[in-house]
Order: structure tokens, then C-alpha cells, then sequence
């Protein structure tokens, strides 16, 4: 059967580098305290005029084509993922195509927090399937530091900036396989309120909520125990055994709650590849950097079986399996 085998791959980070050592000068917190926590060391960090969301996710794309040796006016479909735009409208897909040179075809944004790219690669694996589309490319694009509160240590060191890419190509292959669930039920833990509500802004506490709020110990202890559980479901579902997967590539938010999944699912952590100590949590833009930064090191091989998994807002989280 037709699936969406990846060819290409590209990412892009701003220059601008904050260490833990520089948040130690803006909140009272410290290297030590935050790489023990978190596995954090550093992140990049856009100046939101030259990098914005947008044009980090241009960047990002221009490199993915440039991998995968096509031209964009191959490209049948673009489909972005990101919760930071800077654009409300056009989409940040339609900037891409502008900047790839795809002029008439389809694009469109999706919004699903950090799962972002799972949802975008999913649809773009979907047209793929039904024949609708041959070449796709699929991003994650985000600003985060534009949404931190940059007094509230909690959340201020775990944010970074980027965008990453991936060009999908119609093969004979393996079928996409995955399962994505949500539950509205425990969102409040993970949430931003929009700026443009100009009736809510003399509401006390509304320009609090504009910024990104989360209950630390509450995501961890539901991604510890959903995430796992959502993997087991995978293998069972699509009847494939944990053992045979070369590569976990996890959604980079938190090292510890890599190492958690990785004991709950009784998998060596050497299969768990990061850079969260480089990039802290880029949201919908950490699996397509993980994943352009694995092959530009050599890790990635042809027919590699790899396990794909993220969580955020909503709270949504996801996992797919399939073959590069």
C-alpha cells in the first residue's frame, strides 16, 4: 500500500542562546537546580522580528526540500503545526509556500498544542493514503518565549524557540500507524488564554492567563501514566513488539519524564535519543529537530522502526509507528 515515507528533513534555530546560568540573573534559579529537574542546559531563543514562527518555519522548510533534493513546486499539500503564530491569517503554511516557491497547493495550519507535528504528519499521512496528495511537507513551527512569563521560574526555563520540517513522499511501504487521544477533563493544568480579547482586559487575572500556565507535578504524573499506556495500546493494536524498535523519538519536554516512559516500558533509555539539554521544549517543533539532528549525525538508517510520541495541551497526546 501507498504510505508517506520520509525524504527529506530540516530544522532551524535561532542564534541566540539563553543558558541556565543567564535565567539565574532574571529568577531565583540555578543550573544545578534546573538540569536536575528538567535536563535543560540551554535554549534558543528568538528575537521575534528577523525569527519569527513563521519565518523559522520558512528556514526550516527550505532545508527539508533541500534534503530531499526536490523542488517545491513538486509539493502537493503543506500542513503547519504551531500554537505561537505570528500570523492569525494566512496560515504559516501558505507563508512557506510563498517562501518554497509551491505556489497551488493546498495548505493549511493545525493547532494541537505539542503533539502539533504528530496531528499535521497524520493528516499529511492520510491524503497520502487516499491518493489526494504524492509529495507533502509537514512542519513544526514555534515562538514559545513569546508566551512565557518571565518571572515565574516554573515555566520561564523550560521554553525554546525553533521550527522543524519533514517532506513526505508516497511509497510502497508499511502503513502509518498511530493513535491520538485527548481529554479536555484534565486540561486545566496546560493552558493560554489569547491577548486580542479586549472586553476581558481589565479582568482581574486575564493578562496573567495570556501567559503559559502549568501545573508541573500534574503533566508529569498523566504523561507517565498515559504516555506508556498509549505505547502498549500501539504495539498491541498494530501487533508489533517493543524489542524491534530502533529509535523512541519522544516529543522533547522534560528529560525525567523520558527516563520515567523508558522504565515503565521496560525499553533501555539508549533507544530514547535527546536534545532537550540543547533546546529545551520546543513544543510542535521538537520531534522534526530531534529527528533532522539524528540523521545529520548518522543515527537514522533506512528501515529503521520508529516509535513517535508527544503530549501537551488539551490534554492531548499521541503515538505513531512507522518505518524511515
Amino acid at each position: 500500500m501507498l504510505t508517506g515515507k520520509i525524504i527529506g528533513l530540516g530544522s532551524y534555530l535561532p542564534p541566540k542562546i539563553l543558558t541556565n546560568d543567564d535565567l539565574s540573573k532574571i529568577v531565583d534559579t540555578n543550573d544545578e537546580w534546573i538540569t536536575e529537574r528538567t535536563g535543560i542546559k540551554r535554549r534558543h531563543i528568538a528575537d521575534a522580528v528577523e525569527d519569527k514562527a513563521s519565518t523559522m518555519a520558512c528556514k526550516a522548510a527550505l532545508a527539508a526540500i533541500e534534503d530531499a533534493g526536490i523542488s517545491g513546486s513538486e509539493i502537493d499539500l503543506i500542513v503547519a503545526a504551531s500554537t505561537t503564530p505570528d500570523v492569525v491569517f494566512p496560515s504559516i503554511a501558505c507563508c512557506v509556500q510563498g517562501a518554497v516557491g509551491a505556489d497551488g497547493c493546498a495548505c493549511f495550519d493545525v493547532n494541537s498544542a505539542c503533539p502539533g507535528f504528530i496531528a499535521a504528519y497524520n493528516t499529511a499521512q492520510s491524503y497520502i493514503e487516499s491518493g489526494n496528495a504524492k509529495t507533502v511537507l509537514v512542519l513544526g513551527a514555534e515562538c514559545l518565549t513569546n508566551f512565557v512569563d518571565w518571572e515565574d521560574r516554573g515555566t520561564c526555563i523550560l521554553f525554546g524557540d525553533g521550527a522543524g520540517a519533514a517532506v513526505l513522499r508516497a511509497e510502497e511501504g508499511m502503513k502509518n500507524s498511530f493513535i491520538m487521544k485527548a481529554s479536555m477533563n484534565r486540561g486545566a493544568c496546560l493552558h493560554c488564554e489569547a491577548m486580542k480579547q479586549p472586553k476581558r482586559v481589565d479582568e482581574e487575572g486575564f493578562l496573567k492567563s495570556t501567559f503559559m500556565y502549568m501545573q508541573g507535578r500534574e503533566v508529569f504524573r498523566f504523561v507517565v501514566t498515559e504516555v506508556p499506556a498509549l505505547i502498549d495500546e500501539l504495539s498491541k493494536k498494530y501487533e508489533f513488539d517493543l524489542g524491534e524498535v530502533d529509535h523512541f523519538v519522544f516529543h522533547q519536554a522534560n528529560r525525567r519524564i523520558i527516563e520515567a516512559t523508558a522504565k515503565k516500558l521496560g525499553v533501555s533509555l539508549e533507544k530514547f535519543p535527546m536534545n532537550i539539554q540543547d533546546t529545551g521544549n520546543t513544543s510542535s517543533a521538537s520531534i522534526p529537530i530531534l529527528l533532522t539532528q539524528m540523521k545529520k549525525e548518522g543515527k537514522l538508517k533506512k528501515g529503521d522502526k520508529i516509535v513517535m510520541s508527544s503530549f501537551g495541551g488539551g490534554l492531548t497526546w499521541g503515538a505513531n509507528y512507522f518505518e524511515y
